[in-house]
């Protein structure tokens, strides 16, 4: 009988001793692992939104300097015909 009694109290003991050391997920953390992926969210979304508007402001740039480019070559074709006609009319005057 005695060993019986004892050998209850050791299993109830390491029992207990066992499932109290287990480690439970409190309600705190879960909260705060949500408020973190929020933090997050709100972290990237502003990053994307940065970097989309430098690619903007970017190719805005290069849109200007395309069409700054586009605008000096089209007043130097003008300048050139208006020359090459000059030319011609001399040419032509001089003939006659």
């Amino acid at each position: 009988m005695k060993k019986l009694v004892l050998s209850t109290a050791l299993l109830v003991a390491l029992g207990l001793a066992f499932t109290s050391c287990r480690e439970t997920k409190k309600p705190d953390s879960v909260e705060a692992a949500i408020e973190n992926a929020a933090e997050a969210t709100g972290e990237a979304v502003e990053e994307a939104a940065n970097a989309v508007e430098e690619a903007v402001e970017e190719a805005a740039d290069a849109a200007g300097d395309a069409v700054d480019a586009a605008v000096e070559e089209a007043g130097e074709a003008v300048d050139a015909t208006a020359d090459a006609v000059k030319n011609k009319l001399e040419e032509v005057k001089d003939e006659h």
